[in-house]
Protein backbone atom coordinates (compact mmCIF):
# COMPACT_ATOMS: atom_id res chain seq x y z
CA UNK A 1 0.00 0.00 0.00
CA UNK A 2 1.38 3.44 -0.94
CA UNK A 3 2.13 6.09 1.68
CA UNK A 4 -0.55 8.37 0.24
CA UNK A 5 -3.22 5.65 0.51
CA UNK A 6 -2.01 4.67 3.96
CA UNK A 7 -2.42 8.25 5.21
CA UNK A 8 -6.02 8.44 4.02
CA UNK A 9 -7.10 4.93 4.95
CA UNK A 10 -7.30 5.44 8.71
CA UNK A 11 -4.11 3.52 9.52
CA UNK A 12 -2.27 6.61 10.68
CA UNK A 13 1.28 7.89 10.35
CA UNK A 14 4.07 7.39 12.88
CA UNK A 15 4.76 10.57 14.85
CA UNK A 16 6.46 11.74 18.04
CA UNK A 17 5.01 14.78 19.79
CA UNK A 18 7.61 16.83 21.62
CA UNK A 19 8.13 20.09 23.42
CA UNK A 20 11.15 21.77 21.92
CA UNK A 21 12.24 24.87 23.84
CA UNK A 22 9.14 27.04 24.26
CA UNK A 23 7.31 25.45 21.32
CA UNK A 24 5.55 22.15 20.76
CA UNK A 25 4.80 20.07 17.70
CA UNK A 26 4.91 16.85 15.73
CA UNK A 27 8.20 15.20 14.71
CA UNK A 28 8.12 12.94 11.66
CA UNK A 29 10.60 10.90 9.70
CA UNK A 30 10.46 12.19 6.13
CA UNK A 31 9.91 8.66 4.85
CA UNK A 32 6.78 8.26 6.99
CA UNK A 33 4.91 11.25 5.60
CA UNK A 34 2.39 10.72 2.78
CA UNK A 35 2.68 12.19 -0.70
CA UNK A 36 -0.01 14.76 0.14
CA UNK A 37 2.13 16.03 3.01
CA UNK A 38 0.71 19.53 3.46
CA UNK A 39 -2.92 18.45 3.18
CA UNK A 40 -2.23 15.67 5.66
CA UNK A 41 -0.59 18.02 8.16
CA UNK A 42 -3.45 20.52 7.94
CA UNK A 43 -5.91 17.76 8.78
CA UNK A 44 -3.69 16.25 11.47
CA UNK A 45 -3.23 19.55 13.30
CA UNK A 46 -6.80 20.73 12.71
CA UNK A 47 -6.20 23.78 10.51
CA UNK A 48 -7.76 26.06 9.48
CA UNK A 49 -9.69 26.59 12.72
CA UNK A 50 -8.91 29.07 15.53
CA UNK A 51 -9.31 26.26 18.10
CA UNK A 52 -7.80 23.48 15.97
CA UNK A 53 -10.43 21.39 17.69
CA UNK A 54 -10.31 18.60 15.11
CA UNK A 55 -6.58 18.05 15.30
CA UNK A 56 -3.50 18.00 17.51
CA UNK A 57 -2.60 21.69 17.16
CA UNK A 58 -2.75 23.83 20.28
CA UNK A 59 -4.59 26.85 18.80
CA UNK A 60 -1.41 28.93 18.88
CA UNK A 61 1.44 29.36 16.37
CA UNK A 62 3.87 28.09 19.02
CA UNK A 63 2.04 24.77 19.30
CA UNK A 64 1.20 24.27 15.61
CA UNK A 65 4.61 23.22 14.33
CA UNK A 66 6.19 20.27 12.58
CA UNK A 67 9.72 18.87 12.23
CA UNK A 68 10.54 16.60 9.29
CA UNK A 69 13.79 14.70 9.85
CA UNK A 70 15.82 12.37 7.65
CA UNK A 71 19.25 10.76 7.75
CA UNK A 72 21.60 13.14 5.94
CA UNK A 73 23.59 12.27 2.85
CA UNK A 74 25.83 15.29 3.44
CA UNK A 75 29.35 14.71 4.64
CA UNK A 76 29.97 15.52 8.30
CA UNK A 77 26.22 15.94 8.97
CA UNK A 78 24.01 13.48 10.85
CA UNK A 79 20.47 14.53 9.96
CA UNK A 80 18.57 17.00 7.80
CA UNK A 81 15.77 18.95 9.49
CA UNK A 82 12.94 20.74 7.71
CA UNK A 83 10.73 22.99 9.82
CA UNK A 84 7.11 23.55 8.82
CA UNK A 85 4.82 26.17 10.37
CA UNK A 86 1.21 25.06 10.16
CA UNK A 87 -0.94 28.18 10.30
CA UNK A 88 -3.75 27.96 12.82
CA UNK A 89 -6.62 29.73 11.08
CA UNK A 90 -5.47 29.57 7.45
CA UNK A 91 -4.84 26.54 5.20
CA UNK A 92 -1.12 27.25 4.94
CA UNK A 93 1.92 25.09 5.65
CA UNK A 94 5.04 27.25 5.36
CA UNK A 95 8.71 26.34 5.11
CA UNK A 96 9.74 29.99 4.86
CA UNK A 97 11.55 30.13 8.19
CA UNK A 98 13.57 28.12 10.67
CA UNK A 99 12.56 27.32 14.24
CA UNK A 100 15.30 27.08 16.82
CA UNK A 101 12.92 25.89 19.53
CA UNK A 102 11.61 22.90 17.58
CA UNK A 103 15.26 22.34 16.61
CA UNK A 104 15.94 21.51 20.27
CA UNK A 105 13.96 18.29 19.91
CA UNK A 106 15.61 17.15 16.66
CA UNK A 107 18.70 15.67 18.32
CA UNK A 108 16.75 13.54 20.82
CA UNK A 109 14.27 12.51 18.11
CA UNK A 110 17.07 11.46 15.75
CA UNK A 111 18.61 9.31 18.47
CA UNK A 112 15.25 7.81 19.48
CA UNK A 113 14.50 6.89 15.84
CA UNK A 114 17.93 5.29 15.35
CA UNK A 115 19.28 7.88 12.89
CA UNK A 116 22.17 8.65 15.26
CA UNK A 117 23.91 6.14 17.51
CA UNK A 118 24.02 7.34 21.10
CA UNK A 119 27.26 7.50 23.02
CA UNK A 120 27.44 6.80 26.74
CA UNK A 121 27.14 10.16 28.45
CA UNK A 122 26.59 12.78 25.77
CA UNK A 123 25.88 12.57 22.04
CA UNK A 124 26.67 15.31 19.54
CA UNK A 125 24.16 15.62 16.70
CA UNK A 126 25.07 17.71 13.66
CA UNK A 127 21.89 19.04 12.09
CA UNK A 128 21.53 20.57 8.63
CA UNK A 129 18.65 23.06 8.68
CA UNK A 130 17.02 22.64 5.27
CA UNK A 131 14.98 25.86 5.49
CA UNK A 132 18.08 28.03 5.48
CA UNK A 133 20.95 25.72 4.49
CA UNK A 134 22.80 26.19 7.78
CA UNK A 135 24.34 23.90 10.38
CA UNK A 136 23.45 23.55 14.05
CA UNK A 137 25.27 21.36 16.54
CA UNK A 138 23.25 19.98 19.46
CA UNK A 139 24.61 18.12 22.49
CA UNK A 140 22.15 15.62 23.98
CA UNK A 141 22.46 13.87 27.35
CA UNK A 142 22.58 10.10 26.74
CA UNK A 143 23.62 8.32 29.95
CA UNK A 144 23.95 4.62 29.30
CA UNK A 145 23.37 5.23 25.59
CA UNK A 146 19.76 6.41 25.96
CA UNK A 147 18.25 9.89 25.73
CA UNK A 148 17.56 11.43 29.13
CA UNK A 149 15.02 14.23 29.32
CA UNK A 150 15.42 14.75 33.08
CA UNK A 151 17.82 17.37 34.35
CA UNK A 152 18.29 20.64 36.16
CA UNK A 153 18.29 23.09 33.25
CA UNK A 154 15.56 25.72 33.38
CA UNK A 155 14.41 27.98 30.54
CA UNK A 156 11.93 30.82 30.86
CA UNK A 157 8.52 30.05 29.41
CA UNK A 158 8.63 26.37 30.42
CA UNK A 159 7.70 25.12 33.91
CA UNK A 160 10.05 22.86 35.80
CA UNK A 161 13.47 21.64 34.72
CA UNK A 162 14.85 19.27 32.09
CA UNK A 163 18.10 18.04 30.60
CA UNK A 164 20.18 20.79 29.01
CA UNK A 165 20.56 20.79 25.22
CA UNK A 166 23.22 23.35 24.22
CA UNK A 167 22.93 24.35 20.55
CA UNK A 168 25.62 26.16 18.59
CA UNK A 169 24.93 28.02 15.35
CA UNK A 170 27.62 29.04 12.89
CA UNK A 171 27.43 31.00 9.63
CA UNK A 172 23.74 31.81 10.02
CA UNK A 173 24.09 35.38 8.71
CA UNK A 174 21.85 35.92 5.69
CA UNK A 175 20.43 32.40 5.82
CA UNK A 176 17.06 33.51 4.38
CA UNK A 177 17.81 36.94 2.91
CA UNK A 178 21.29 36.43 1.49
CA UNK A 179 23.03 38.88 3.84
CA UNK A 180 23.06 39.80 7.52
CA UNK A 181 21.79 43.24 6.51
CA UNK A 182 19.81 42.68 3.29
CA UNK A 183 19.72 46.38 2.42
CA UNK A 184 23.37 46.93 3.38
CA UNK A 185 22.33 49.45 6.04
CA UNK A 186 22.01 49.21 9.81
CA UNK A 187 19.03 51.56 9.71
CA UNK A 188 16.20 51.87 7.18
CA UNK A 189 13.23 54.20 7.56
CA UNK A 190 9.84 52.66 6.72
CA UNK A 191 6.66 54.71 7.14
CA UNK A 192 8.68 57.19 9.19
CA UNK A 193 9.99 54.50 11.60
CA UNK A 194 13.70 53.71 11.97
CA UNK A 195 14.19 49.94 11.61
CA UNK A 196 17.02 47.45 11.44
CA UNK A 197 16.31 44.78 8.83
CA UNK A 198 18.44 41.83 9.87
CA UNK A 199 18.80 38.09 9.25
CA UNK A 200 21.13 36.13 11.49
CA UNK A 201 19.15 32.92 11.29
CA UNK A 202 15.72 34.58 11.44
CA UNK A 203 14.61 37.55 9.32
CA UNK A 204 13.54 40.29 11.73
CA UNK A 205 12.46 43.91 11.58
CA UNK A 206 13.68 45.58 14.75
CA UNK A 207 12.26 48.93 15.83
CA UNK A 208 12.06 50.96 19.01
CA UNK A 209 8.85 50.30 20.95
CA UNK A 210 8.36 54.01 21.62
CA UNK A 211 8.43 54.75 17.88
CA UNK A 212 5.06 53.00 17.49
CA UNK A 213 3.56 54.46 20.64
CA UNK A 214 4.06 51.68 23.18
CA UNK A 215 6.32 51.30 26.22
CA UNK A 216 7.47 47.77 25.53
CA UNK A 217 6.14 46.56 28.88
CA UNK A 218 2.65 45.67 27.64
CA UNK A 219 1.41 42.08 27.78
CA UNK A 220 0.99 40.15 24.53
CA UNK A 221 -2.78 40.24 25.05
CA UNK A 222 -2.82 44.03 25.22
CA UNK A 223 -0.67 44.35 22.10
CA UNK A 224 -2.75 41.83 20.14
CA UNK A 225 -5.86 43.77 21.08
CA UNK A 226 -4.47 47.01 19.63
CA UNK A 227 -5.79 46.80 16.06
CA UNK A 228 -4.19 50.08 14.99
CA UNK A 229 -0.76 48.86 16.16
CA UNK A 230 -1.19 45.57 14.36
CA UNK A 231 -2.19 47.32 11.13
CA UNK A 232 0.77 49.65 11.38
CA UNK A 233 3.22 46.81 12.02
CA UNK A 234 1.82 44.79 9.12
CA UNK A 235 2.17 47.74 6.75
CA UNK A 236 5.84 48.05 7.74
CA UNK A 237 6.34 44.28 7.51
CA UNK A 238 5.01 44.06 3.97
CA UNK A 239 7.38 46.79 2.80
CA UNK A 240 10.29 45.32 4.73
CA UNK A 241 9.71 41.92 3.12
CA UNK A 242 10.33 43.39 -0.31
CA UNK A 243 13.42 45.24 0.93
CA UNK A 244 14.78 42.04 2.51
CA UNK A 245 14.48 40.09 -0.78
CA UNK A 246 11.69 37.96 0.68
CA UNK A 247 9.14 39.12 -1.90
CA UNK A 248 5.46 39.30 -1.04
CA UNK A 249 5.29 38.22 2.61
CA UNK A 250 1.54 38.66 3.09
CA UNK A 251 1.15 34.87 3.37
CA UNK A 252 4.54 34.23 5.00
CA UNK A 253 5.50 34.00 8.66
CA UNK A 254 8.66 36.09 8.15
CA UNK A 255 9.97 38.63 8.79
CA UNK A 256 9.17 38.80 12.50
CA UNK A 257 8.38 42.22 13.95
CA UNK A 258 10.34 42.91 17.13
CA UNK A 259 9.87 46.05 19.20
CA UNK A 260 12.75 46.78 21.57
CA UNK A 261 13.07 48.86 24.71
CA UNK A 262 15.52 49.27 27.57
CA UNK A 263 16.01 46.15 29.74
CA UNK A 264 14.04 46.01 32.99
CA UNK A 265 15.22 42.79 34.61
CA UNK A 266 18.99 42.99 34.38
CA UNK A 267 19.22 41.83 30.78
CA UNK A 268 20.65 43.48 27.67
CA UNK A 269 17.44 44.42 25.83
CA UNK A 270 13.68 44.00 26.26
CA UNK A 271 11.49 42.72 23.40
CA UNK A 272 7.93 42.26 22.20
CA UNK A 273 7.64 40.20 19.00
CA UNK A 274 4.83 39.56 16.52
CA UNK A 275 5.18 36.23 14.63
CA UNK A 276 3.86 37.85 12.47
CA UNK A 277 0.26 38.54 13.56
CA UNK A 278 0.24 37.10 17.08
CA UNK A 279 2.39 38.53 19.85
CA UNK A 280 4.87 35.92 21.08
CA UNK A 281 4.71 35.02 24.78
CA UNK A 282 8.48 34.56 24.63
CA UNK A 283 10.90 34.86 21.70
CA UNK A 284 12.15 32.34 19.17
CA UNK A 285 15.70 31.03 19.45
CA UNK A 286 16.90 32.33 16.10
CA UNK A 287 14.87 35.49 16.59
CA UNK A 288 16.83 36.05 19.80
CA UNK A 289 20.08 35.45 17.90
CA UNK A 290 19.10 38.11 15.34
CA UNK A 291 18.10 40.56 18.11
CA UNK A 292 21.32 39.94 20.03
CA UNK A 293 23.30 40.59 16.85
CA UNK A 294 21.36 43.82 16.23
CA UNK A 295 22.36 44.98 19.71
CA UNK A 296 25.99 44.92 18.54
CA UNK A 297 25.44 46.97 15.38
CA UNK A 298 26.27 50.68 15.57
CA UNK A 299 23.52 53.26 15.03
CA UNK A 300 20.55 50.86 15.08
CA UNK A 301 17.59 51.17 17.47
CA UNK A 302 18.62 48.07 19.44
CA UNK A 303 22.17 49.29 20.05
CA UNK A 304 20.93 52.62 21.36
CA UNK A 305 18.85 50.85 24.02
CA UNK A 306 21.00 47.83 24.88
CA UNK A 307 23.14 47.29 27.98
CA UNK A 308 26.19 45.30 26.89
CA UNK A 309 29.44 44.04 28.33
CA UNK A 310 32.84 44.08 26.66
CA UNK A 311 35.12 41.50 25.08
CA UNK A 312 35.03 38.98 22.23
CA UNK A 313 32.53 36.64 23.93
CA UNK A 314 29.39 38.36 25.14
CA UNK A 315 26.36 37.04 26.99
CA UNK A 316 23.41 38.99 25.59
CA UNK A 317 20.29 38.45 27.69
CA UNK A 318 17.19 39.10 25.55
CA UNK A 319 14.21 39.81 27.79
CA UNK A 320 10.72 38.79 26.64
CA UNK A 321 7.23 38.69 28.20
CA UNK A 322 7.82 35.49 30.17
CA UNK A 323 11.50 35.84 31.05
CA UNK A 324 14.73 35.98 29.09
CA UNK A 325 16.91 34.06 26.66
CA UNK A 326 20.67 34.36 26.85
CA UNK A 327 22.57 34.28 23.58
CA UNK A 328 26.33 33.75 23.81
CA UNK A 329 27.88 35.67 20.95
CA UNK A 330 31.47 35.12 19.82
CA UNK A 331 33.11 37.99 17.96
CA UNK A 332 36.11 38.12 15.68
CA UNK A 333 37.40 41.43 14.36
CA UNK A 334 34.19 43.01 15.64
CA UNK A 335 31.90 40.68 13.65
CA UNK A 336 29.62 37.93 14.99
CA UNK A 337 31.16 34.55 14.14
CA UNK A 338 29.13 32.16 16.29
CA UNK A 339 26.09 32.17 18.55
CA UNK A 340 25.02 29.57 21.09
CA UNK A 341 21.88 29.08 23.18
CA UNK A 342 20.72 26.68 25.86
CA UNK A 343 17.44 24.85 25.23
CA UNK A 344 15.60 21.85 26.64
CA UNK A 345 13.15 19.35 25.14
CA UNK A 346 10.78 16.63 26.32
CA UNK A 347 9.12 13.69 24.60
CA UNK A 348 5.36 13.87 25.16
CA UNK A 349 4.10 10.88 23.19
CA UNK A 350 5.18 8.48 20.50
CA UNK A 351 2.64 6.72 18.35
CA UNK A 352 0.35 7.17 15.35
CA UNK A 353 -1.42 10.32 14.21
CA UNK A 354 -4.54 10.24 12.04
CA UNK A 355 -6.04 12.71 9.61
Amino acid sequence: MSEARTASSGQGVRCMWMRGGTSKGGYFLAEDLPADRDAFLLRALGSPDPRQIDGMGGADPLTSKVAVVRRSERSDVDVDYLFLQVFVDRPIVSDGQNCGNILAGVGPFAIERGLVTAADGETTVRIFMENTGQLAIARVATPGGSVSYAGEARIDGVPGTASAIPITFADTAGSSCGALLPTGRTVDVIDGIACTLIDNGMPCVILEAASVGITGTETPEVLEGDSSLRERLEAIRLKAGQMMDLGDVSAKSVPKMTMVSRPRAGGAISTRTFIPHRCHDAIGVLGAVSVATACLLPDGPARALATLGTGDRLQVSVEHPTGEMTVIVSLKDGEVREAAVLRTARKLFDGMIFS
